[in-house]
């Protein structure tokens, strides 16, 4: 493998998927999102990308370990117990696997993306 395998996500020409969370799952506004996976690893476990959203909460449940760097905006990730951390442009923080609560998006908000799925079923 050589050095051209290397990829910068500023020059990613992946296609940006556009979608809203299931209808069951918002739970205020309408959290319009975006996706660009700029790279998706051969086994499919590793993921990264650039995610978008629009002001809105929706409940999450991850079954992936997810790294986070907050490129703009502002968002309120809340538990099951409803504690609460605000995340905003130039925070980077890990969510890990086994995570249940909601995401509101505060400020459109725009992040970075790693992805490592922890299990395939």
């Amino acid at each position: 493998m050589n050095i051209d395998r290397i990829l910068d996500l500023a020059a990613s020409s992946a296609a940006t998927d556009t979608y809203l969370p299931a209808p069951e799952k918002i739970l205020a506004g309408h959290p319009q999102q975006s996706v660009r996976n700029d790279y998706a690893s051969p086994c499919g476990q590793f993921n990264v990308g650039i995610w978008t959203g629009e002001p809105g909460q929706w409940t999450v449940n991850y079954s992936e370990h997810e790294y986070c760097e907050i490129l703009q905006g502002v968002s309120v990730i809340r538990d099951k117990e409803g504690n609460s951390r605000t995340v905003k442009t130039g925070d980077r923080f890990v969510i890990p696997a086994g995570f249940s609560g909601t995401w509101e998006v505060v400020e459109s908000c725009r992040k970075v993306y790693v992805v490592f799925e922890a299990s395939q079923d």
